[in-house]
């Protein structure tokens, strides 16, 4: 169990927050009775990932792109910068923006974290470790990274932002941390995004083939999104400088995964095997001993009861589209 299960925090600005990841974020944080300022120029966020939350007291949009700057007037005692294109098919289809939010928009958050005082958390990433030499991942490791390949932008984006926390605090003395988030997942993921999960769960429910790249013994650690934010709190409230890696460390294959939610949906699909993308990393899990001991965080959700949520999530969309 998390340690910290009531955020100490009045009022909190949590960039990207009409995102997949920033939306659960804005609602968490809400329901323990912290004010939300949700900043989202919706290049990938959905306004309708905010529906529940327009008109819940404590609760402001304010639309923007964070590397035109943050104009917040409300004091704020905690940032969470979550703002970047996080899928394949976001980040190959916004390359510019996405560094620009990684470099601009990260110095645009930490500006305001440190004029207001308040508590700044980075949303980081796996991808930070590349195609990894080192299994399972801890946050000694420094990474195996292309700087040139086509998931650089997104990846050296990241990398960059991290640097860039990091010569913050140790400069101006900002109250900084870094979490390393592991392929989330959950409700409002969209099924065109280019993720595993959305897209096996689409293909599943529309009779379609399963794509899987390669021979599909690549491997992933899904955190399903309810954990992800029980760990990315627990971080903020510890101020913990991190990086600290919040995943799932059991490892499924992408094989694995699809066969999986077959059986999940009961769908009659089968599965195709296409070409395997660019510096796609053969393997992905986290050693998440610094976030058990520091944090007293760990996941709860077994994959099959996160995966039979999101399958619900999906069919419910289906039946209202």
């Amino acid at each position: 169990m998390t340690r910290t299960s009531s955020p100490p925090w009045d009022h909190a600005v949590v960039t990207g927050g009409a995102g997949f990841v920033g939306s659960h974020l804005c609602a968490a944080l809400l329901d323990a009775g912290t004010a939300v300022t949700c900043v989202d120029d919706f290049s990938t966020g959905r306004r309708e990932n905010l529906a529940a939350l327009h008109g819940r007291p404590g609760f402001t949009l304010v639309p923007g792109d964070v590397t035109a700057g943050l104009a917040v007037d409300r004091h704020a005692d905690l940032v969470l910068h979550f703002a970047s294109p996080a899928s394949p098919a976001d980040y190959l289809r916004l390359p510019l923006h996405t560094l620009e939010t990684g470099s601009l928009g990260t110095r645009h958050a930490l500006a305001l974290a440190h004029d207001h005082g308040a508590r700044f958390v980075f949303a980081s990433t796996s991808e930070v470790y590349g195609d990894p030499q080192q299994h399972p991942q801890n946050e000694r490791y420094w990474g195996h990274v292309n700087p040139v390949g086509p998931r650089s932008v997104y990846d050296e984006a990241k990398r960059f932002s991290e640097a860039l926390t990091t010569a913050e605090a140790d400069c101006h003395g900002t109250d900084a941390g870094i979490v390393r988030l592991f392929n989330t997942y959950g409700p409002r993921m969209r099924g065109h995004d280019g993720r595993a999960v959305p897209t096996f769960i689409r293909q599943a429910l529309s009779g379609e083939p399963l794509t899987v790249t390669g021979d599909g013994s690549q491997t992933r650690s899904l955190c399903y999104v309810d954990d992800t934010v029980r760990g990315v709190l627990a971080a903020a409230a510890d101020g913990m400088r991190g990086p600290v890696n919040i995943g799932n460390p059991v490892e499924i294959s992408m094989l694995g995964l699809a066969r999986l939610v077959i059986e999940l949906t009961g769908s009659a699909s089968d599965i195709r095997f296409i070409d395997r993308p660019t510096d796609d990393p053969a393997v992905r899990c986290p050693d998440i001993t610094l976030a058990r001991d520091k944090l007293g965080w760990e996941p709860l959700v077994a994959a099959e009861d996160g995966l039979r949520r999101t399958i619900a999530w999906f069919r419910a969309q289906q039946a209202t589209a």
